[in-house]
């Protein structure tokens, strides 16, 4: 038996999301699985290092999975690639320790959000940047981004729809920063609670239209209350940009 890693990059747009589904075939995982049956015959289960939502895309998604193939691990990524659609693309493979675990074995990601600032919305970029004109001051929320730095209960920023123990994660890094008409809002961290970073970012979007002063930011940590956060940015900006090993 043998253990393989991949390195990802897809476009989400046309899937719901990473993880397989009963009565949905359109997901990235089993768009891989059907191509490495097609490639292997055997009926695997590829593993995912995080289950990206409908329309999320994602620059650096790693999973690994195991098989009894003699291909070369580093020949997957050109057999996978002759099999997928053209939005899913496999930019690495290689054979690991069979102890290597995509999920479990992460210590970290980076998301990155992308919102296109200007008076119009993009007829190319309409599904992969979330559209605001209002003008958006980026010192403000970067400020208001520096009270999320740390070790939280980040309960305020958490929808309903998972079952975690604790909502306790630390964030490591958040920058927000603008190329041309393009801002990027960049969110690192051990680890992400159910739409945790599109919270944050429509609260930080919030505090950039001036509807929030950035201290409010502490103020919402501390309430443990969804209500006081700002809304669910779209799906359609966010990438899971690297994961961390």
């Amino acid at each position: 038996m043998r253990n393989i890693k991949l390195l990802i990059e897809y476009d989400g747009t046309n899937y719901y999301g990473w993880q397989r589904q009963k009565n949905v075939n359109n997901t990235i995982q089993q768009a891989i699985e059907d191509s490495i049956w097609n490639l292997t015959k055997e009926n695997i289960d590829v593993i995912g290092c995080s289950r990206t939502d409908t329309g999320v895309h994602a620059n650096g998604f790693i999973a690994n999975f195991t098989t009894t193939s003699k291909v070369p691990g580093e020949k997957f990524q050109f057999a996978l690639n002759n099999r997928l659609p053209e939005d899913i693309i496999i930019l690495n493979s290689e054979e690991v320790s069979l102890n290597f675990h995509s999920r479990f074995n992460s210590i970290g990601k980076r998301y990155i959000y992308k919102v296109l600032n200007r008076k119009w919305c993009s007829a190319i970029m309409r599904n992969y940047t979330y559209h605001v004109k209002n003008h958006l001051d980026l010192q403000k929320m970067n400020e208001a981004a520096s009270y999320l730095i740390g070790r939280h209960d980040f309960t305020s920023f958490r929808n309903l729809g998972s079952s975690v123990k604790s909502s306790i994660r630390t964030i490591t890094d958040i920058s927000v920063f603008r190329e041309g008409d393009i801002i990027n809002i960049s969110v690192s961290g051990d680890g992400f609670l159910y739409n945790m970073v599109r919270i944050i970012v429509g609260t930080l979007l919030d505090v950039g239209m001036g509807k929030k002063m950035p201290k409010d930011i502490k103020d919402i940590l501390n309430s443990l209350n969804r209500v006081n956060a700002g809304k669910t940015a779209p799906a359609k900006g966010l990438y899971l940009d690297e994961v961390f090993y």
